[in-house]
């Protein structure tokens, strides 16, 4: 029998393992591999129950439920109806919808985004009498590049705000100097730019006609909700100002509004919660758990160190540049989790404060979970919906945009918090 210690690592390496293999099934293995820590003992319910973080969880699951209300509000279909109703070209008519995903993104989950958005553009698709394909890559693609920009974007910045006590006006400037905001719409805009290039194959000059909206109630509330977290950022933090009760706050209040109204119901909203990465979250902090409990992070920090030494530019570069590799295979959430620990022992050894060794993890293994479409929710639900509608994406239909999209955002981004942080 292998000690407890081993016993650990084995299975935290079986099941990331396994999260690559079956990528449709990782909330299961995620909560299976955690109940057998439990029977096995290698952690107690009590450090079971330590080791998830439910500020992230809190966060998390409330921007779930706004993000159901306000698609069913219609509100971002009227907004890309609006923005393109105009006779335009299609190239700028495509592009326009990436821009409103970002600006979404940055404020709603990835998933989340890509399930706003996805209906538009088939249905633009339908209207301009093209393939949908590259229209949903280049959403999936974008929603994860924005949703790096805020605390609320995306699980990554979720995690990293967890663990290193950051609040939501820390994404825009920390310490005095420009956050990981500034970073992401410098890469955006170069993105972007190359998205346009991979639109222009398309000719159509269609006319689109505005989507009427339900609501603009739920978008209220989820302005109320921007408003309130940055907000709680000038507070002292507590349970009653942290960014995980104010969300589910305003998520319960969205949601007694909804059942009052007749506008949704809370049962359906339930039933359509995502739950699969609901239950992976809480499957992956008790994994990370058990690698800080036997200190493996402290092992593994100890290897990195030994193989890149201790200047902070070659730290820095070499963790963007595994996070890019490791991110397109792995989902970007349990690698940021279980890296993390990791990025804080490697700052200490060589001495020097951690944050940008934060930052650049964030962008490598947020950025890096674009190149294929297993490395993030948003494109595993991208190539899904495409799916469904009877269109295949190979693995190179995907890697010719998202490679060349990825390395143009990476680039600016990561000099621009080299250049501030350093």
């Amino acid at each position: 029998m292998f000690e407890p210690k081993s016993l650990s690592l084995i299975l935290f390496v079986l099941t990331y393992l396994l999260f690559f293999i079956l990528p449709s099934r990782r909330s299961i293995i995620a909560i299976s591999v955690s109940i057998i820590i439990l029977i096995t003992g290698i952690m107690s319910f009590k450090e079971v129950f330590s080791a998830i973080n439910w500020n992230v969880m809190g966060i998390f699951v409330g921007m779930l439920f706004l993000a159901d209300i306000f698609i069913d509000s219609r509100c971002p279909a009227f907004l890309a109806t609006y923005l393109i109703h105009k006779k335009m070209s299609t190239p700028v008519a495509l592009l326009i919808i990436c821009m409103l995903t970002s600006f979404i993104s940055a404020f709603v989950e990835n998933v989340a985004t890509v399930l706003i958005i996805a209906p538009i553009c088939f249905e633009l698709a339908k209207r301009l009498q093209i393939e949908p394909r590259d229209l949903i890559i280049g959403v999936a693609i974008s929603s994860n590049l924005q949703g790096t920009a805020t605390l609320i974007g995306d699980p990554p910045s979720m995690l990293l705000a967890g663990y290193a006590h950051m609040n939501f006006l820390d994404f825009f400037f920390y310490q005095g100097k420009p956050g990981i905001f500034f970073a992401i719409q410098l890469g955006a805009i170069t993105s972007l730019t190359f998205l346009y290039f991979v639109f222009r194959k398309y000719k159509s000059e269609q006319e689109v006609e505005i989507e009427p909206i339900k609501s603009w109630i739920p978008t209220l509330f989820l302005v109320v909700l921007i408003l309130l977290l940055a907000g709680a950022s000038f507070f002292e933090e507590s349970f009653f100002t942290s960014a995980g009760f104010i969300c589910m706050l305003i998520a319960i209040i969205g949601l007694l509004w909804a059942r009052w109204s007749n506008y949704i119901s809370i049962r359906y909203t339930l039933k359509q919660l995502d739950w699969d990465t609901t239950f992976f979250l809480l499957g992956v902090f008790v994994l990370v758990g058990t690698l800080n409990k036997f200190e493996w992070t402290n092992d593994i920090a100890e290897f990195i160190y030994s193989s890149v030494g201790s200047n902070k530019i070659v730290i820095y570069i070499s963790l963007i540049f595994i996070s890019i590799i490791l991110s397109g295979f792995i989902d970007n959430v349990p690698y940021l989790a279980a890296m993390l620990p990791i990025t804080t022992i490697l700052a200490e050894k060589g001495s020097f404060e951690p944050t940008l060794l934060y930052l650049g993890l964030l962008i490598g293994s947020s950025l890096g979970g674009n190149i294929t479409p297993i490395g993030a929710s948003a494109n595993i639900v991208g190539t899904g919906l495409l799916k469904k509608e009877g269109y295949s994406v190979s693995f190179m239909q995907w890697i010719k945009i998202s490679i060349p999209f990825t390395l143009i955002a990476v680039i600016p981004a990561s000099i621009f918090v080299l250049f501030i942080w350093l």
